[in-house]
């Protein structure tokens, strides 16, 4: 036994030291060892192309990021990775930089690029379905399963597609379709993903299925392919149907002068305005824009897309609405994988296929993380379970927590039924919902989804021992928000809150860092007419008086404002209103605004050499500067509190030649 122990021990020993030498310290802050690796990576990417490793670089950096973990050392002292808004925020940015690991790429590239390649080919397709939605019982599954798979027996056996699916499909449209549903193309509505693999790997002539999908169980049958349509740009002119057959007939006729007009000569645009009762379309030459396949009835889609050139029309064609002239404006065929990315990938991500991805990740995550289920616990548990209390609010937990393991992740992580009982009160409109249905049903589903998610929770735990990129981001963040928080409490807050310091800094730092340039004061004279001759005397009297003199003498008391005067400071060079004029007495010409029958001009009154600036007046720039004053300070506050110890043979493996 004492053997065994030391022979562990040395072994531990021996994995640690292996470490040490692989990936040694740089330099440590309290004793907070940083290792080389960590440094070199947050160098190559902060610096990126100038990463040259030289010494000089490498030295400068090195100051920087010992600055940036004295901060971070100062911080996680405050604890202020303790606060629950910060702890948040993390929590939240780890959710989602996993998001992007929790996938099988690999898998979901593929289903991407499936859906492309599919959409470069049209399937005409006949069903029958069974109606059975995913919901029904197991015994109501089976049971539609069962009916399909006779019907595939039957043909089979020699017996007419077409009459079954007449006779025996439960689509609606059966009767009028005979169960063909023409021309379709990837990507299939979510929770048809396995009904477009059938139609998309059959031959032409096969019958394939019974195939499930949201609906029920299909039957299918490929009649044919086509390359691609892509889309269609076109403008529509519509005579709508008559109600009766006379009113019927007036309206092929009015379709057909339309179509003469055209024929003739006529513009696109004049006949649709003069003819098409599509009010919404008509002014804008029945503009409808693209569309592909199966957006509009069959014959309107054919006739728009059987139009060889831009510009050409149809004759007219008849659909439910009524009468169709159809002109094409231009073509387009399906873009190009790189075209499309990125929007396929979004829908492969919502529909329905991306569980297939999900599972396949799951059973890697269950591969690696060496899982193990105990198949007899849920058994044992699911038979002390009552129907008529399982799928009500009035089922709890078992207060006592069994503690019974349902699976495990290696030998540490271990899930019980106490866990899946919290899972079951957790998810209570899925677990009532399941009230009809069998108990074992609801708790194999409920059974099945907390697997899923447990799964998921483990494989998000391992991530930062699996990917070192991973660890590195959330440590960046991680010190990120804590320094943010840390230099807000002791510096920014501080040069915005600490007047007294501000200002003493401002007077003894900066005061003759901030100042005007020479300025001039002058005076800006509104006169509230356009008449000249007043105009005139304003400005004689300006001239050569002070404002105020002007003001007293054409301002009367008891009688309207004739004039108003402002006075501002213009620091030269950065004005317009002014010129080129920059003497004391220079005044600009008169500008009058014949609108508000107004009158205006400017006059210098004096110039003002260059001068400090007041703290109010450069506050911002004060602020900043106060700022990093305090921020330098703090630093030299930090060096004296915490020891930074630098290992110079480790960074000299660093420096290249």
């Amino acid at each position: 036994m004492v053997k065994n122990l030391i022979a562990a021990v040395s072994l531990i020993l021996l994995a640690c030291n292996l470490h040490a030498q692989t990936d040694p310290s740089l330099f440590t802050v309290n004793g907070r060892q940083v290792p080389v690796s960590e440094f070199k990576y947050i160098y190559a990417k902060t610096n990126q192309d100038k990463a040259d490793f030289s010494e000089k670089s490498l030295r400068e950096y090195l100051e920087l990021y010992t600055n940036f973990k004295l901060k971070v050392q100062k911080a996680r002292d405050m604890q202020l990775d303790t606060i629950a808004s910060l702890k948040s925020e993390l929590e939240g940015y780890k959710k989602q930089l996993a998001k992007s690991y929790l996938e099988d790429k690999e898998l979901t590239d593929k289903l991407i690029k499936e859906a492309y390649d599919r959409m470069q080919l049209d399937v005409d397709v006949s069903h029958m379905v069974v109606n059975c939605d995913r919901n029904r019982p197991a015994a109501d599954t089976l049971r539609a399963y069962n009916r399909a798979a006779n019907w595939l027996k039957m043909i089979q056996k020699g017996a007419d597609f077409n009459t079954i699916a007449r006779d025996s499909s439960e689509d609606k449209f059966v009767k009028e379709n005979g169960g063909n549903l023409g021309f379709i193309t990837a990507m299939l509505p979510d929770g048809y993903y396995d009904v477009e693999r059938a139609i998309y790997s059959a031959k032409i002539g096969d019958v394939v299925g019974p195939v499930r999908s949201n609906a029920g169980y299909h039957l299918l049958r490929v009649n044919g392919t086509r390359p691609a349509r892509g889309e269609v740009e076109v403008n529509q002119i519509l005579i709508r149907k008559g109600e009766t057959p006379e009113k019927h007939q007036q309206k092929k006729m009015r379709v057909d002068s339309a179509y003469a007009a055209l024929q003739a000569g006529e513009k696109w645009e004049a006949v649709c305005q003069k003819f098409s009762e599509d009010k919404t379309t008509s002014a804008k030459a029945g503009y409808l824009g693209f569309f592909g396949i199966n957006r509009y009835q069959k014959a309107f889609e054919d006739a728009a897309f059987n139009l060889q050139n831009d510009g050409d029309y149809s004759k007219p064609v008849e659909t439910t609405l009524g009468f169709h002239i159809v002109q094409r404006k231009s073509r387009r065929p399906v873009g190009t994988f790189e075209q499309l990315k990125r929007g396929l990938t979004e829908r492969v991500k919502r529909d329905g296929r991306s569980e297939v991805a999900r599972q396949s990740m799951i059973s890697r995550i269950k591969k690696e993380g060496q899982f193990m289920e105990f198949p007899k616990v849920l058994a044992n548990w699911s038979a002390k379970q009552a129907d008529t209390v399982f799928h009500t609010f009035k089922w709890k937990p078992d207060p006592a927590k069994p503690q019974d393991v349902l699976f495990s992740y290696g030998n540490d992580k271990k899930y019980t039924l106490a866990d899946f009982e919290d899972y079951c009160q957790r998810s209570g409109r899925e677990r009532m919902r399941g009230a009809g249905y069998p108990l074992q049903e609801t708790i194999n589903k409920l059974y099945k989804a907390w697997g899923d998610e447990t799964a998921m929770s483990f494989e998000e735990s391992q991530l930062d021992k699996k990917y070192p990129e991973f660890k590195s981001l959330m440590r960046e963040y991680e010190e990120g928000i804590l320094l943010f928080e840390a230099l807000k409490q002791n510096v920014w807050d501080k040069a915005n809150t600490d007047s007294v310091g501000l200002q003493k800094y401002y007077e003894e730092e900066l005061k003759m860092k901030y100042m005007w340039k020479e300025r001039a004061r002058v005076t800006f004279y509104t006169i509230k007419t356009d008449d000249l001759k007043v105009v005139e005397k304003i400005r004689t009297m300006a001239a050569k008086k002070p404002a105020a003199e002007v003001l007293k003498k054409f301002n009367k008391k008891g009688k309207p404002e004739v004039l108003t005067v402002m006075e501002k400071l213009y620091e030269k060079d950065k004005n317009k209103d002014l010129g080129a004029l920059w003497k004391a007495g220079d005044m600009t010409e008169t500008k009058t605004d014949a609108g508000t029958k107004t009158a205006s001009f400017l006059k210098i009154e004096e110039l003002v050499a260059p001068a400090p600036k007041q703290l109010s007046e450069a506050r911002g720039y004060a602020v900043a500067d106060y700022q990093d004053y305090l921020e330098k300070k703090w630093i030299q506050d930090l060096r004296k509190e915490y020891p930074v110890v630098i290992d110079e043979a480790v960074l000299k493996t660093l420096i290249k030649k």
